[in-house]
């Protein structure tokens, strides 16, 4: 078997342990099973990162080579470029966009660095397999460094519409660096057209069929594939969760009132901020529903130094105040916030526990958490999804009640009609959703991007 090389920005390392949802839970069975080698950032900054060589640490059969950055490639590298610039630019929110010329020229370093790290520990026969928008040089970088191993790119955010994309500093330039791997896996259909679109209007790649483009003279594949979860695993462990003393807790403070529930990071796509407006309306326009209901939402805080971040930080808290202070009575609180996040068996009891799910992003890739909800459900007595129709994972989950995420009115009645909702057509919606995602695992995804990757590469 060959050995899996995969490159991200950061690099889980087992001392940090894994949180719910994103690229390591996705991942780490990959890895367990195939073995190999996780390149990337191991969260650490210095002022001597770039002299230093890589760490390596062992565990379960992988190895971890991980490199530093110094505070000034932190903050234009990553806060600024990658997550300033490129993340909204991929969720199509220009009005969050923030450029500079000295973080994409970290960028560029940066993305340098990473090659130069990673070309001494390669072999020649690994399959590279490189991750999101922080690397869309490294196919590039490593072909101009005399790499002829097989390189995967897959892009875990959304692939923006040409015009979107037209916006971002050297947009061609990426593209091009991109159509260097042999294979680039998307999460949607409709972000792979938007992709093979951008390539061929704007890099000069030529089509060769639906799923191939001819760029330079090789052959590139094009592909979608839905980044999935092991929901029997998540299942049982939502199951487990049920007795223990965080749930008991939990459901003892509802008195009974029926449980909204939201987990996301503190981030800007994810519509928290309309959200809650959603919910607000809610109770203005079914005013019986006022002491019946219970919304907790838990945003952990991230990317802080993000100047959007800090401003919805800012919008958020006097939202939360004025609905509490306007709304609230003695013995309710109609919204709880957190921004403290949650191990991941407890978050999986409370979605147990919830009778809706309400996760509503302007954007996402795809959400993992939507389907991680469906996992947790009882089977026997279902919550309801409330889903956003602009999040990849409404691809698969169809049968939850779709919503526009800045449709405050439309959020609202979904709410209502979600807790008026008979059991049996509860029981219906789960049960869709639940067999679009039952027989699927993060494992099956990698291993069908992995099977094509190498097919790819012979030819």
């Amino acid at each position: 078997m060959k050995r899996l090389v995969i490159v991200s920005n950061r690099v889980p390392v087992p001392k940090e342990g894994l949180r719910p949802g994103g690229l390591a839970v996705v991942l780490k069975d990959l890895l367990a099973r195939q073995g190999g080698m996780w390149f990337g950032w191991n969260g650490t900054c210095h002022p001597d990162a770039a002299h230093l060589p890589p760490e390596h640490q062992q565990a379960e059969g992988v190895e971890y080579a991980t490199i530093g950055l110094t505070p000034a490639e932190h903050r234009n590298y990553y806060t600024g470029f990658s997550n300033s610039t490129l993340w909204p630019l991929m969720h199509s929110l220009p009005e969050h966009i923030h450029f500079e010329r000295r973080e994409l020229e970290t960028y560029w370093s940066v993305n340098q660095r990473f090659c130069e790290n990673l070309l001494p520990l390669l072999r020649p026969d690994d399959i590279i397999w490189i991750h999101d928008y922080h690397l869309l040089p490294l196919p590039a970088l490593l072909r101009r460094n005399g790499v002829r191993q097989p390189i995967g790119f897959f892009l875990h955010t959304p692939f923006p519409a040409p015009d979107m994309l037209a916006t971002a500093p050297d947009g061609g330039t990426f593209l091009r660096d991109l159509l260097k791997a042999d294979l680039l896996g998307f999460q949607t259909a409709d972000d792979t057209a938007n992709f093979i679109f951008a390539a061929t209007r704007t890099a000069g790649a030529v089509p060769d069929g639906e799923d191939t483009l001819v760029f330079e003279g090789r052959t590139v594949r094009v592909g979608t594939f839905p980044v999935e979860i092991d929901p029997q695993a998540f299942a049982r462990t939502a199951a487990a969760a049920a007795d223990s003393q965080d749930l008991k807790r939990l459901s003892g403070s509802l008195a009974g009132r029926k449980l909204i529930f939201g987990v996301d990071r503190m981030d800007p796509t994810k519509g928290l901020d309309h959200r809650l407006a959603g919910y607000e309306r809610m109770l203005e326009t079914y005013p019986e529903r006022e002491r019946q209901v219970t919304f907790l939402q838990i945003a952990a805080e991230s990317r802080t130094e993000v100047a959007s971040y800090k401003a919805l930080r800012r919008k958020l808290e006097h939202q939360i105040g004025k609905l509490n202070a306007h709304r609230g009575q003695a013995d309710w609180t109609p919204l709880r916030f957190l921004t403290r996040g949650s191990p991941r068996p407890t978050v999986a009891g409370y979605m147990r526990l919830a009778d809706i799910g309400y996760i509503t992003p302007l954007r996402d890739g795809m959400n993992l958490v939507a389907k991680e909800f469906i996992a947790a459900q009882d089977p026997e007595n279902p919550g309801v999804l409330i889903l956003s129709r602009l999040a990849g994972a409404a691809k698969q989950l169809d049968a939850a009640l779709l919503v526009n995420p800045l449709d405050h009115d439309g959020m609202a009645d979904a709410l209502e009609q979600a807790l008026a909702m008979s059991a049996p057509e509860k029981r219906e919606r789960w049960q869709a959703c639940w067999n679009a995602i039952a027989n699927r695992t993060a494992l099956g995804w990698g291993l069908s991007f992995l099977k094509l990757l190498e097919s790819t590469a012979r030819k």
